[in-house]
């Protein structure tokens, strides 16, 4: 029959010590992640408190007549289309991020081009279609060996400057664009139909 060993008082705090060590080593870790998610949780938690409050879009732009005019208001992410003194359509938009934002001024539609495709903006792909990098800047970011450029889709667009246009696109409740205007793609085909070249477009801060 095989004795029963009653360890000694050392090996106990030993084995004690090496299982409270590794415990608040776990514990050090879940916290440390703890934390960073709650860093994420706040940051978006900031970033939806200071985004603008979503508004329905409207169009009545076939009961009315007149001059077509648009007006990007940047503060409010609301773009508003005019037809001569009558706001005939309205939209909530998504404009230029930090470090790409869209530049306040006075501008006129200078191309309409309903299938554009960016030559600047989009994703790395492999021969397959692979996405090896999203959202680049040809500009900016080095194409990877192999590589291919596939440029974002921006339809509807209206150009009013250089690389500046209104399109259809992904509308977040925040800034979020390389500079142009992103619209719902139903607002943007309002608002492309309705535009003509030559039709002011007024960007306010």
């Amino acid at each position: 029959m095989r004795a029963f060993v009653i360890p000694n008082r050392t090996n106990c705090r030993v084995a004690f010590s090496l299982c409270a060590f590794l415990f608040c080593t776990g514990c050090a870790e879940l916290q440390t992640q703890l934390d960073t998610k709650r860093q994420v949780f706040s940051d978006a938690l900031k970033t939806a408190l200071a985004a603008p409050h979503a508004q329905p879009a409207y169009w009545h732009g076939e009961d009315y007549r007149g001059s077509p005019k648009i007006v990007v208001h940047l503060d409010e992410q609301r773009a508003y289309f005019y037809k001569g003194k009558h706001l005939v359509g309205a939209s909530n938009i998504s404009t230029g991020k930090k470090d790409y934002e869209t530049p306040p001024g006075k501008y006129r539609v200078i191309q309409k081009d309903a299938d554009h495709i960016s030559s600047e903006y989009g994703d790395y792909i492999d021969e397959d279609g692979l996405v090896l990098e999203k959202n680049i800047s040809t500009r900016k970011d080095p194409k990877p060996h192999g590589a291919i450029f596939d440029g974002a889709k921006m339809p509807f667009f209206l150009r009013f400057t250089g690389g500046y246009g209104m399109h259809a696109g992904f509308v977040p409740r925040f800034r979020a664009s390389h500079g142009c205007i992103r619209m719902p793609r139903e607002m943007a085909k309002h608002f492309f139909d309705a535009a003509r070249d030559g039709t002011p477009v007024i960007v306010k801060e």
